[in-house]
């Protein structure tokens, strides 16, 4: 106890065990303390606590996490073990095998101690994946160990521990092929007392006479992992490239969209916090939200949806003092690449987002004439129209399951000259006019258009829509196909991922519910053994209902994306006029 002590006055509240004892300061650093009992857990915390009670705000310092922790308490450390330390003085977390799986604290700790250690390899490791995980933003994770000279059991501890140290001075590194031969002798032969020496003399002599056939099978090892990981790397990139290309929106967009969807609702737009503010790339841009507008605030609808914005509401308090307290935190629109509650990010399927998203769909397109005809200048040097349509799939209960504007553009050639219908352009033509269209948008304001030109434009307007929109139609009869065939290999690929969960639920239960141990069990009390065989029970109750769910989760996810109604609607048409006339 007296080393924990000890590093804890060396390493986070400098001053502890000082002469000057009048509320010594603790710094950012914070400690994760792993036991085997809930008896050690108390006896920890009762000491750590009469060794800090002198520190500024030693009363918030140190939480417990044991299987007794209710669900919200448990969500509530883990908020908190998270948060900035400058926000929450929690440094110290005590905790039972109970936290060992599930959680995520590596935001703000990379150290752990393991007080007293579990004879399980897998459970180990387990314990040290709360801070050794992705996302550590420290370069170097701790996890500390005690070796006690008094209890046998450490002499295997210890033979591990020079074992270790000696294959990275000959290998560079522990061989994961060599880690496995050690859990495999420990789980077969176990921590029996009596047989200390002998296991401990196994695991010495693992290696002793052929450390180059170890070597090989290590080399071999990595390279398959390797392999492996490369292989997934390239299915990443790849899905996240088809999802880019699929969603076609760029950060920049989607501000404007929900901006745009914020004054719709009578509110003020989303804006930058602090733009002329130096900034490293890997740092994002925060954005204000309109947290004052009355047209959200006092609307009931929007309550819900608003409240993700706000900082975590704290025990105890109610609904209305946690929203006069908590304002909106600054939002961001690329991924902040960290673990954090400073700000949130929004994102598609963010509930802010999706309501918002939600209004647009359902009203940008009506409003200042949109659904009409829009006219804005260019620079460039022709005169273009685009009539733009709107192809939308839908599914079961009118669930809609694909939607997209469909445009189609042409030179514009006037009535009183033109000799033949307006024809559309081709794939290159296309892309010029609406790249045109795109930087037309973000420039919108800058330049004026004579009332002789507006005249002339919305004189053709019906001419114009009678020309271009069989075009349209046809587009989108094509586009509708390939909807419908992208929708039915979306059904294929989540059926395949549904079947393939199931049945690797069905292996692993079966495997457990077939394991003889009944020696595992005889130290159980009764209350253990209640518990044992109603998870027994629960075991097969849901074997049956996978044999079940593997009948019907497929069929149900492909009727989930027949297409059974589908509509193509035009939406406007736009004029791109050159500024020179």
């Amino acid at each position: 106890m007296n080393k924990i002590i000890d590093w804890i006055a060396e390493n986070m509240c400098p001053g502890l065990q000082g002469k000057d004892r009048t509320s010594p300061k603790w710094n950012d650093r914070r400690v994760l303390i792993f036991t085997e009992y809930e008896d050690t857990r108390c006896y920890l915390e009762q000491c750590l606590l009469e060794a800090i009670a002198h520190t500024d705000k030693a009363d918030e310092r140190i939480a417990t996490f044991t299987g007794r922790t209710s669900p919200q308490r448990r969500e509530e450390i883990k908020h908190t073990f998270n948060t900035e330390p400058k926000d929450h003085p929690l440094r110290i977390l005590i905790a039972t095998d109970a936290a060992r799986e599930g959680l995520n604290l590596q935001r703000h700790c990379h150290d752990l101690f393991h007080f007293d250690l579990p004879w399980n390899p897998s459970r180990l490791d387990q314990r040290n994946g709360r801070i050794d995980r992705k996302l550590q933003p420290a370069d170097e994770v701790f996890c500390h160990y005690f070796v006690y000279l008094q209890r046998p059991e450490d002499r295997v501890l210890e033979v591990l521990v020079k074992k270790a140290e000696r294959i990275r001075e000959e290998l560079g590194s522990v061989a994961k092929v060599l880690e496995g031969r050690i859990a495999e002798t420990i789980g077969k032969e176990g921590m029996r007392r009596n047989s200390l020496d002998e296991l401990a003399n196994s695991i010495q002599n693992e290696t002793a006479d052929d450390r180059q056939t170890i070597a090989k099978e290590e080399l071999e090892d990595t390279r398959l992992r390797q392999d492996n990981l490369k292989e997934e790397v390239d299915r990443l990139r790849n899905r996240l490239e088809r999802s880019q290309r699929h969603i076609g929106i760029t950060p920049r967009q989607f501000r404007q969209t929900l901006s745009m969807s914020l004054k719709l609702n009578k509110a003020p737009g989303i804006v930058e916090i602090d733009p002329n503010r130096d900034r490293d790339q890997d740092t994002p841009r925060t954005y204000e939200f309109p947290a004052a507008s009355d047209s959200l605030v006092h609307d009931s609808g929007w309550t819900a949806a608003l409240d993700t914005l706000r900082k975590r509401k704290k025990r105890g308090e109610t609904f209305g003092e946690w929203r006069r307290r908590a304002s909106f935190r600054p939002v961001v629109f690329d991924h902040p690449g960290q673990l954090g509650e400073n700000a949130v990010q929004l994102h598609l399927e963010h509930r802010v987002a999706q309501r918002l998203l939600g209004r647009f769909t359902a009203q940008g397109l009506i409003h200042h004439d949109l659904s009409k005809a829009c006219l804005t200048a260019t620079t460039d040097a022709i005169p273009r129209v685009i009539l733009l349509g709107r192809l939308a799939l839908y599914g079961p209960g009118a669930a809609r399951l694909h939607e997209e504007i469909v445009p189609i553009t042409a030179r514009w050639i006037d009535p009183d000259r033109r000799t033949d219908p307006l024809t559309p352009y081709g794939q290159a033509g296309e892309q010029t006019t609406l790249t045109s269209l795109q930087t037309a948008l973000d420039e919108a304001g800058q330049s004026s258009i004579s009332d002789q030109v507006q005249t002339r434009l919305t004189a053709s307007t019906r001419a114009d829509i009678e020309n271009l929109l069989p075009y349209l139609e046809n587009r989108a009869e094509e586009l509708l196909k390939q909807a419908e065939t992208r929708l039915a290999e979306r059904a294929e690929d989540e059926s395949q991922s549904m079947i393939e969960l199931l049945e690797g639920q069905r292996r692993r239960i079966a495997a457990a519910a077939n394991t003889d141990d009944r020696q595992m069990t005889l130290d159980f009390n009764p209350a253990e053994r209640r518990q044992h065989e109603a998870d027994r029970r629960a075991w097969e109750r849901r074997l049956a209902k996978i044999e079940v769910e593997l009948e019907c989760e497929p069929r149900r996810i492909a009727n989930t994306y027949t297409v059974q109604a589908h509509r193509i609607e035009p939406l406007g048409i736009v004029y791109l006029w050159p500024r020179t006339g």
